[in-house]
């Protein structure tokens, strides 16, 4: 009999940024489905509340580029549970622009979230987990990582350093039975490249989705482009029992379109 018990997360305490939508509202609803105790941090409060009223999970408020509402929230889950199990830093923002026209506030306003906010939440959660001797952290690179594309270098240098900070704290906290791993998404339909696609009322044009995804799909050897929830399930694997022999490693769900060595 195949025994799944590893993906269980049963009673576990997690912390999903980003939770009010896209990957980090399908990350926190799989946590959920898996047995894990969930705290749903969001800039947008409301956002947060809806998520959570899913499952019965906890709302909070949280700018992760401010460090004072990132400790409450860090430690103030640990206060709340008496542990902190788990980790996911999904929350990030985009600008764009050419690298010769992008403006220093662009530039600090990425880092600040995408970088910072991440490194925030690792330091934090790093000494508890550290101190009770386990827990699980995975941080949101980018499949832009692995490739120059052009108007997004605020965003792309941003999580290039997420992922020099994934193997640092990885191999740091290691010793204290902590594991620290990242996932690269590949092209994800959220919020954040929808953007391109909207009308004027708010609404997706589906044919300029369409148009725009087609070329798109050409680069993935599986034809896809993904979903939330793809990317909720390899966040679910890294911080699962599953990956007990995984850290510092670099996740790419990403339909194929980067093959790094």
């Amino acid at each position: 009999m195949v025994d799944i018990s590893a993906y269980a997360l049963d009673k576990r305490v997690a912390v999903v940024t980003g939770a009010g939508s896209g990957i980090g509202r399908a990350t926190a609803r799989l946590l959920a489905a898996a047995g894990a105790h969930v705290v749903c941090a969001d800039v947008d409060g409301v956002a947060a509340e809806r998520t959570a009223a899913e499952f019965g999970g906890v709302p909070a408020e949280v700018d992760v580029a401010l460090r004072e509402q990132v400790a409450e929230l860090i430690e103030g889950t640990a206060r709340r549970f008496g542990r902190l199990d788990i980790l996911c830093n999904i929350a990030g923002i985009i600008r764009t622009g050419l690298v010769v026209d992008v403006p220093e506030e662009d530039l600090d306003a990425v880092w600040a979230v995408n970088f910072k906010g991440t490194f925030h939440t690792c330091q934090t959660a790093a000494r508890i987990m550290c101190a009770q001797g386990s827990g699980a952290i995975v941080n949101t690179a980018s499949g832009a990582v692995d490739s120059a594309t052009p108007e997004i270098m605020s965003y792309s240098v941003s999580k290039a350093a997420v992922v020099q900070l994934t193997k640092n704290l990885a191999a740091e906290v290691g010793r204290f039975g902590v594991r620290v791993n990242a996932v690269a998404p590949g092209l994800v339909r959220t919020a954040m490249t929808s953007r391109h696609y909207l009308r004027p009322d708010g609404s997706i044009d589906e044919d300029a989705r369409a148009a725009a995804e087609k070329p798109l799909r050409r680069m993935s050897p599986l034809g896809m482009i993904g979903e939330p929830e793809d990317i909720a399930h390899a966040v679910h694997y890294l911080v699962s029992d599953a990956a007990r022999f995984v850290t510092g490693q670099i996740l790419r769900p990403n339909g194929g379109v980067a093959m790094p060595w």
